[in-house]
């Protein structure tokens, strides 16, 4: 039955790629291997800002677990997360898919109270291995652009952060942020 879902989801990815793909700069760049470094079994530390552009600065600290599975030889894979927060728990997956014809990343978002949440955001990684994946949303009723950039730390460490722009990527601001550690 999982499978079934990623296959959906995947077809609808494909068929409908998502307006943030006018957001993610072009590239020519194979980068189908550039998410191999997460796969594998991690516990993870996650940051949240309590209120998102409101000129807030309170951050809450969550704890978890993901599970991160290839598929496709590299041209995708599947991370299977618990997360818990002060009096919450989420249980959430991120499905991503690479477009050899594109060059560009997929990613899918959801959580098992939400189903899976568009849009995906779209984008690859550099030369340098930072990856930027952006896409067309809204925060409370407002466009914004959303960013995730993905780094691997020293120490076989993968970083990401989340941030939001409310005025078409002049400015941004980081209101999620993740480090992994192999468990």
């Amino acid at each position: 039955m999982a499978v079934n879902f990623v296959l959906a989801l995947v077809a609808s990815a494909r068929v409908a790629p998502g307006r943030a793909q006018s957001v993610a700069p072009l590239t020519t760049r194979d980068g189908h291997k550039d998410f191999d470094f997460l796969v594998g079994t991690w516990r993870t530390h996650y940051r949240l800002l309590k209120h998102r552009l409101s000129n807030d600065h309170e951050w809450y600290d969550c704890n978890g677990a993901s599970v991160i599975r290839p598929f496709w030889d590299g041209y995708g894979n599947l991370e299977d997360g618990d997360l818990r927060c002060p009096g919450s728990r989420i249980v959430g997956l991120t499905l991503r898919v690479y477009s050899a014809q594109t060059h560009q990343w997929s990613l899918w978002w959801g959580t098992k109270t939400r189903g899976v949440v568009p849009p995906p955001q779209v984008g690859h990684f550099d030369d340098r291995g930072v990856g930027m994946f952006y896409a067309h949303d809204k925060h409370d009723g407002k466009p914004i652009i959303e960013r995730f950039k993905w780094t691997l730390m020293p120490g076989d460490h993968p970083y990401f952060e989340q941030a939001y722009s409310p005025d078409s990527g002049k400015t941004w601001e980081t209101n999620w942020t993740c480090l992994y550690t192999r468990a």
